[in-house]
């Protein structure tokens, strides 16, 4: 999960860019990334307590005064579909050229196994220089997919063919040409939005284990198991990420302070398509993919332009 964060003063930017350094070395499973658009800086966590404790951490601890953003998750992209694709990069500025023409395959790669990258030219059609940075460029395009901005991940790409000029080609050219071609690809392979699904376990009094259910079930939680606990029982369920903010608190109010509950990461799964996000009633909070920066849409306009 990520927010966004900016100091209440430009002359608390450079401190807030310290703390975040400490509190980085402090915390390892901390990122930061700094937004060329706006200047927020984003910073991403394990949950929705944990970036609060960051956020307490820097104006309690550093004295700096923040402007604090929703909370976003983080999504992934994935392929569907097996494609090949053409990425051609011609330029011709004051006498300098500029020449790299690739073609590629890209397939979705086993679940876990990541990017995979296969040079598959033959008779030296591309020099040897060429090749990484095209899988160069190939990796920085996977970096923002075309569905939703989102990273994706679990690929496999086959370098099959291309040309080259003997003048004008460049490392410069052949990385731009391999990006053009992984995006190209990236819109015929029928990409897939991925969400973060959490373990979640809860403890409640036997008294409300009816209300705890149907509030899981209205947030898409699947219910795995229900156990008894000493004088409780504890509902074992799984609960996209973007379902759970603010359940502690719910919980609390619904089981009037007796209940408490655990969360940790799980898996990614599939999101939804259009018609199953659910209804914003009490319960529900349906929250949807945001593109990167703020702007947001729903997973049907996303998935409206790829099937």
């Amino acid at each position: 999960m990520s927010v966004g964060i900016s100091p209440r003063t430009n002359g608390d930017r450079e401190s807030l860019q310290q703390a975040l350094s400490v509190l980085v070395q402090q915390d390892p499973t901390i990122t930061i990334k700094t937004e060329s658009i706006d200047g927020q800086t984003i910073v991403s966590g394990m949950g929705e307590l944990h970036l609060e404790v960051i956020c307490t951490r820097l104006s309690r601890d550093f004295s700096i005064q923040i402007y604090v953003g929703p909370f976003r998750v983080i999504y992934l992209e994935a392929l569907r579909s097996r494609v090949e694709a053409e990425g051609r990069y011609i330029r011709q500025t004051g006498g300098v050229g500029n020449y790299g023409h690739v073609k590629i395959r890209l397939e979705p790669n086993k679940t876990g196994e990541g990017f995979e990258f296969i040079n598959d030219i033959k008779s030296g059609v591309i020099p040897n220089e060429y090749v990484h940075p095209t899988e160069q460029g190939i990796r920085e395009a996977l970096q923002g997919g075309v569905l939703a901005g989102y990273e994706v991940v679990d690929v496999k790409t086959t370098l099959l063919d291309g040309s080259y000029h003997a003048v004008d080609s460049n490392e410069m050219a052949f990385r731009i040409a391999g990006s053009m071609a992984c995006k190209e690809a990236m819109r015929k392979a029928r990409p897939l939005l991925l969400e973060p699904v959490m373990a979640v376990e809860v403890a409640t009094p036997e008294d409300y284990i009816s209300t705890i259910i149907g509030d899981l079930n209205a947030r898409r939680g699947r219910i795995e198991a229900i156990e008894r606990r000493a004088d409780s029982q504890v509902v074992k369920a799984s609960v996209p990420l973007s379902e759970m903010f603010g359940y502690g608190t719910r919980l609390r109010s619904s089981t009037q302070g007796r209940g408490n509950h655990s969360i940790r990461f799980a898996r990614y799964e599939e999101a939804p398509p259009h018609g199953e996000w659910g209804g914003d009633e009490p319960g529900v909070t349906a929250r949807k993919p945001e593109r990167p920066r703020g702007s947001s849409g729903s997973a049907a306009k996303l998935y409206q332009e790829f099937e």
